[in-house]
């Protein structure tokens, strides 16, 4: 099983899912392995848009950063 963690500069959205194509991501065999890239990532002045995985998982932005702990104002 894999998950994609899809990432952008801060302040990107996602509008349509043929935006994932033009995103950098990263695959990772374990959810929290997809997590902590994220928390990483989030950490880092960038921002992970979209976690994906073959069991059917969809984390969105604000679903990631709820999951993280972030405030809403890091979700940005």
């Amino acid at each position: 099983m894999g998950y994609r963690v899809y990432s952008g500069p801060r302040g990107t959205e996602m509008e349509s899912p043929m935006d994932k194509e033009k995103l950098l991501y990263k695959e990772f065999s374990q959810l929290d392995e997809a997590m902590g890239w994220a928390r990483h990532v989030n950490g880092s002045g960038r921002v992970a848009l979209l976690i994906e995985g073959d069991d059917g998982t969809h984390l969105t932005k604000r679903e990631i950063a709820a999951s993280l702990g972030a405030s809403g104002a890091e979700a940005r």
